[in-house]
């Protein structure tokens, strides 16, 4: 298991704060060519990116591309297949032709085996999709909320709670579950709000959700905290492995664990959080 608690967006054409990143905590990074780039320092700002690829130790490192309607898309792509990131981060994904349009330039591009497909789920047609979207491919294994998008597209207001984005964050989560595939909540846009983003992070948990995409670095602690599982969360977990464990060697059918009947889908939540606890660990 591979922690996936937060992903930084750090600007490509910022060559100060991409040097800062290697000193950040968070399990994921996401050098980013759209977005944060302006289109005269597109072209600087991909060659910057792809050639520090390999500068982040052990950290998750990822290129999000131009979009795929851009004119700047192809030759990300290309670039990106050649530097070899964990994954290319690819925006408004809506489809499973665009995952295997995606895939096939990768394959075209020389991309190693190791680098997989995130795609951004960030229109309604995305969310009415998201299933097929994920099941498309085996290279792609994160699905990656654009809430910001999916707002505009909506004409929804942003409200704490997000009441108008329960519909679309539903599917998504359904589909990466029903597939396999990892799913990242969106960004929170108020840096200086700690508590909404901490509320978010926690929502976000309860959702399902593997992990969150962040854009300060003052957000890294508090997510990949809330994200994390609790002492007292490690604790109960080897607590149920070990009754369940006890009463199958005693031919029991029966667990309990502080007067909680115990089932096979609490021993295997369990495992998941140990074996979170070990990678977040390692």
């Amino acid at each position: 298991m591979k922690p996936r608690r937060s992903a930084l967006y750090m600007p490509g054409a910022n060559e100060r704060a991409l040097e800062k990143a290697k000193g950040l905590a968070a399990d994921a990074l996401i050098l980013d060519l759209e977005d944060a780039v302006a289109p005269d320092a597109k072209e600087a700002a991909r060659e910057r990116v792809c050639g520090m690829v390999g500068e982040y130790g052990d950290r998750e490192v990822t290129i999000r591309l131009n979009g795929l309607e851009t004119e700047w898309h192809d030759a990300d792509l290309r670039a990106a297949a050649q530097a070899g990131p964990a994954a290319v981060v690819v925006p408004k994904v809506n489809s499973a032709r665009d995952v295997h349009n995606i895939e096939r330039a990768l394959e075209l591009g020389g991309a190693p085996d190791t680098t997989k497909i995130w795609a951004m789920v960030e229109t309604p047609v995305a969310m009415l999709h998201a299933e097929e979207i994920a099941a498309a491919s085996e290279r792609l294994t994160v699905l990656v909320m654009g809430t910001n998008d999916l707002a505009k597209e909506l004409h929804a207001e942003s409200v704490p709670g997000r009441a108008p984005l329960l519909g679309g964050l539903s599917l998504c989560l359904l589909a990466a579950r029903a597939t396999g595939k990892v799913i990242l909540d969106g960004v929170y846009n108020d840096v200086k709000d700690v508590e909404g983003f901490e509320a978010e992070c926690l929502q976000g948990r309860q959702f399902g959700f593997d992990g969150k995409t962040l854009i300060h670095p003052g957000q890294i602690e508090p997510c990949n905290r809330v994200f994390a599982p609790s002492e007292a969360e490690i604790e109960q977990a080897r607590k149920i492995i070990a009754a369940f464990e006890e009463a199958r060697a005693e031919g029991r059918g029966v667990v309990t664990v502080d007067g909680r009947m115990i089932e096979n889908l609490h021993v295997d939540n369990a495992q998941r959080i140990l074996a979170l606890a070990e990678a977040i660990g390692a």
